[in-house]
């Protein structure tokens, strides 16, 4: 027992400096070959920043996850399910990171990504709604789909200042894993910390002032990968599948919030803008450090301890979301999520 908590302890440290080192890697050819963000009136930092580090997270988890499948540690359709959707959506982000791919492909790619994922999984498993529990069929591939391609895009969305989607992933996968150790299927939570350390090797090149960005590549795949993730719960738990939508709170409500408020006045949402609620925070703040920490302090004491309460079953699953979710809704109100940019804030 010993000598396995050894080398798991020694493996996860591997993964965490593996991404370091390619993500310093990735800096310096960026630096060199001038692949920059430069910043515009619609960005939330003003100084030029190397991009596309997210590929460090992607090269070192796909890396960890094959070998995770080849020692016996996790069934293969779920890797593949896990390593196939992400590597696919990190492809398109990718080449969207470097050149233009048109808004209908890079979605119809992440139709194929989730159809992809859900298709190892053998698709949407039985849900309990209010103590009933709802099978799914040919409308749980739909809804499953739908669900991971708006978890990719919003991850997308909330990449925008420095750290915040590193410490969200972090927070939500090693908050996701401590729920398996509740319910006594610790075995299941490799995948989740193997995440956790490899953001964590890229969040020492991005924590503010970010040093590197994460990029299309990076966010979008984290989105799906956490997407695909707590699905993988679903399948071990039903009431796991909600106690991470709640860890994925802030985000989801964020996104969403400012989503639907811009769709109401009939903006075009997918445009570039900076009114969602973090954003508005860290021009408040006048620098992005406080609302990145204070992502990880809402994750820590407030949705984590819900997440669990759900897991293991003293709270209904779609009330610990309600409960979980409602401040975060009027904390986005009050920051201004979607708000007009136009007017003050």
């Amino acid at each position: 027992m010993y000598s396995k908590t050894i080398i798991f302890t020694s493996g996860f440290a591997g993964v965490m400096f593996l991404a370091w080192a390619i993500t310093g890697t990735i800096r310096r050819y960026a630096l060199i070959n001038h692949v920059i963000d430069i910043p515009n009136e619609r960005s939330s930092h003003s100084v030029p920043t190397p991009r596309g580090g997210g590929i460090a997270i992607v090269l070192t988890f796909l890396s960890a996850l094959l070998f995770v499948g080849a020692h016996g540690y996790m069934a293969w359709p779920h890797v593949w399910a896990i390593a196939g959707a992400g590597f696919w959506v990190a492809v398109l982000g990718f080449l969207d990171d470097h050149g233009h791919v048109p808004a209908r492909w890079r979605l119809l790619g992440h139709f194929l990504a989730a159809g992809w994922a859900l298709y190892w999984f053998g698709g949407m498993p039985t849900l309990s709604v209010a103590g009933m529990h709802l099978n799914s069929g040919t409308w749980g591939y739909m809804v499953a789909s739908f669900y991971l391609v708006w978890m990719l895009n919003l991850y997308n969305f909330m990449d925008g200042i420095d750290g915040i989607a590193s410490v969200e992933a972090i927070c939500v996968a090693v908050g996701g894993a401590g729920l398996y150790v509740f319910i006594n299927a610790p075995n299941m939570a490799i995948a989740s910390l193997v995440l956790a350390c490899a953001v964590t090797g890229f969040l020492c090149w991005n924590f503010p002032p970010a040093k590197i960005f994460m990029g299309d590549a990076g966010s979008g795949f984290l989105g799906m990968v956490l997407g695909v993730l707590s699905l993988q719960a679903a399948w071990v738990n039903s009431d796991l599948f909600w106690a991470w939508t709640i860890l994925l709170g802030i985000f989801i409500v964020d996104a969403s919030v400012t989503l639907l408020r811009r769709a109401l006045r009939r903006e075009k949402i997918f445009e570039a803008h900076r009114s969602h609620a973090y954003q508005r925070a860290a021009r408040k703040f006048g620098r992005h450090l406080p609302v990145t920490l204070s992502v990880a302090i809402i994750n820590i004491v407030w949705l984590y301890p819900l997440a669990v309460l759900v897991a293991l079953g003293v709270v209904d699953g779609l009330v610990g979301v309600f409960i979980a979710y409602a401040p975060l809704i009027l904390l986005a109100v009050k920051l201004g999520s979607g708000q007009d940019e136009a007017l003050k804030g």
